[in-house]
């Protein structure tokens, strides 16, 4: 997913081009369009005449900034937005189909944010809908605070949640998923962790949520770091919350979304691990084999033709085996770019921007991953859930391979479930694809979240 709380999608480039009909002309972009970066919504206002100069100015709602002039261009689907002042950024994307949306990433200096700008319709207010976003005043106790993780030397950030009865409490630590996340898991302008964070304090459950390193508040850097970096960031969050008073010290554990559940697991097989282990949307199949697994799952939202599928798996295979035969970065991107440039250039083009993240530390850990192994030496109660939709850890092969990996070792304390009609970030979902999640304005599905809450109650008994 994702980049995101979700593993990223570097696949989706990959895919095959799948022939389409002649589409009709291009209608007017004017309007307000509006999407979220790193917690900021931004906001363009564009002028998109017929026959006339296009223009656009830039808000920046959250730091009060208003009306930075914008280059825009639009040839045929395609948007891009540059600003040159105050500072260098520059958004490229996809026009959807419908013309309500554009898909596409944010890139600042040089780090880059997947953004999906929504359109606003007449009479509407700029900004997504989100109607399970949670507002105070809340009937719970909520501070801002710091731990420190003294194995990698850095000091973390986030939220934390107390109810407001008579404890002692049980309690959870969340784990966002892939890229820079902040404590919310803000993306696409929803904030899945807050949502959850609300709904289980509420149900007499504690829960710290905490900024990624390098994000927000938090020090450090995600850069040249993998998830067995976070498993270290998960076990100095897991003895921070132990060590609050009002806390069940027996009862508190982990809730990995993503590639956050890859880091839970390691986490949960050693020393001082969690008592209990809540997997959303965690991978289970070996690191490349999700991958094509994965690329799969995106390909079939836009084509049936099993020979497209056969493409797409083919490539996605090779590029994993390069990688993987292929130590020097240099050397694998060179090869890289050699077996997409003989397909065509086109799809060469397409990889080119991508090659430093597919030879990244992170990438390379994700593609050697066995979840078996490390799902082997978990041994406390277990919840795994994913949603039937899912396109980016597709649900029921990931499911059936962690629960294998956990009764393998004797864990008889499993849960699995798979969840109807949810995508990736656990919303109700027409297909699934990553570009609907700024469009649906559900945030986190209650029946998930109930799951999630009784299973642990029933775990945590006083």
């Amino acid at each position: 997913m994702p980049t995101s709380p979700r593993l990223i999608l570097l696949a989706a480039a990959l895919l095959p081009l799948v022939a389409h009909a002649q589409e009709a002309p291009r209608p007017s972009l004017s309007g307000d369009w509006s999407g979220e970066v790193a917690t900021l919504e931004l906001v363009f206002h564009l002028t998109d005449p017929a026959g006339g100069t296009r223009s656009a100015k830039l808000d920046i709602t959250d730091q009060n900034v208003a009306g930075l002039l914008v280059d825009f261009q639009a040839p045929g689907d395609s948007v891009y937005l540059r600003l040159s002042k105050p500072i260098t950024a520059r958004f490229a994307g996809r026009r959807s189909a419908d013309g309500r949306q554009f898909t596409g990433e944010w890139q600042q200096g040089l780090r880059a944010f997947p953004l999906t700008l929504v359109r606003a319709g007449a009479g509407e207010a700029t900004g997504p809908k989100r109607p399970q976003q949670p507002h105070a005043p809340f009937p719970y106790q909520s501070a801002d605070v710091t731990f420190r993780n003294e194995k990698a030397g850095i000091n973390l950030a986030g939220t934390y949640t107390l109810p407001a009865d008579m404890g002692p409490f049980p309690a959870v630590v969340l784990l966002t998923g892939s890229g820079p996340e902040d404590r919310n898991e803000t993306y696409q302008g929803h904030q899945p962790f807050a949502v959850l964070a609300d709904y289980l304090t509420r149900q007499g459950i504690a829960v710290l949520r905490f900024d990624d390193r390098g994000v927000g508040q938090s020090g450090g850097t995600l850069k040249g770091t993998t998830s067995a970096d976070y498993t270290t960031d998960a076990q100095a969050a897991l003895a921070w919350l132990r060590a609050q008073p009002g806390i069940r010290k027996n009862q508190v554990g982990l809730i990995g979304h993503s590639q956050g559940g890859t880091a839970a697991i390691g986490a949960a097989g050693q020393p001082g691990g969690p008592d209990f282990l809540v997997l959303l949307a965690a991978p289970g199949l070996p690191g490349d084999e999700l991958i094509v697994q994965q690329s799969l799952a995106l390909a079939r939202l836009q084509t049936t033709d099993p020979a497209q599928l056969a493409s797409t798996e083919k490539m996605q295979r090779a590029m994993t085996q390069i990688i993987q035969k292929t130590p020097d970065d240099k050397q694998a991107q060179g090869q890289l770019l050699l077996y997409y440039s003989a397909i065509s250039a086109q799809l060469a083009a397409q990889v080119a921007p991508q090659l430093p993240m597919l030879t990244s530390p992170d990438y390379r850990h994700l593609l050697a991953d066995r979840p078996a192994l490390t799902l082997a030496k978990v041994r406390c109660p277990v919840l795994a859930l994913g949603g039937s939709k899912d396109v980016q850890v597709p649900t029921t092969r990931n499911l059936a391979a962690t629960a294998a990996g956990l009764k393998a070792a004797g864990n008889r304390d499993v849960t699995v479930k798979e969840l109807p009609g949810l995508n990736h970030l656990f919303q109700t979902a027409p297909t699934g694809a990553p570009a609907e999640y700024a469009t649906i304005e559900e945030t986190f599905a209650p029946a998930a979240l109930k799951v999630t809450g009784d299973w642990i109650t029933k775990h945590t008994p006083r």
